[in-house]
């Protein structure tokens, strides 16, 4: 068992998940989705206070595109990794319903949270409402171990 946060409009989350939530929706303007115009975009809060984002990529040969999350994740890795992740928030365009990360995301972001050794915090945004879990654990209980 696991607990969540649920906020009725974006606007009610705390100032800090609703500047990053934007800063995800934002973000969707980085997407390349020709294939399905659903545009993803991620923002993550780095221990600093800095801010990056990154947008979801297609591709004409499928499976080759990325997620938004993995897409952020690669850069924060191969740029920032010395400054922890405390947060990140994923919305979309279109955005009535929330952006929720895929299976192969929620095991990137348990193991992301294992490399720096501490949680991450999960704002999944829509243009309506929010929810939000402390770690990503909650989001993939049954994570792949080595």
């Amino acid at each position: 068992m696991f607990s969540y946060e649920h906020y009725d409009s974006p606007e009610a989350l705390p100032a800090g998940d609703r500047e990053l939530a934007d800063a995800a929706r934002a973000a969707c303007a980085q997407a390349y989705t020709p294939y399905s115009n659903f545009k993803v975009g991620a923002a993550a809060r780095l221990a600093s206070g800095a801010t990056i984002t990154a947008g979801n990529q297609e591709s004409e040969v499928l499976p080759a595109g990325i997620c938004a999350e993995r897409n952020l994740l690669t850069t924060w890795q191969s740029q920032y990794s010395e400054d922890p992740i405390t947060a990140i928030a994923i919305a979309s365009v279109p955005g009535q319903n929330e952006c929720y990360p895929c299976g192969i995301c929620r095991q990137v972001l348990c193991d992301t949270e294992k490399r720096q050794g501490s949680p991450i915090r999960i704002i999944m945004a829509s243009d309506t409402s929010a929810s939000v879990v402390s770690s990503s654990a909650h989001l993939m209980p049954f994570t792949f171990k080595l």
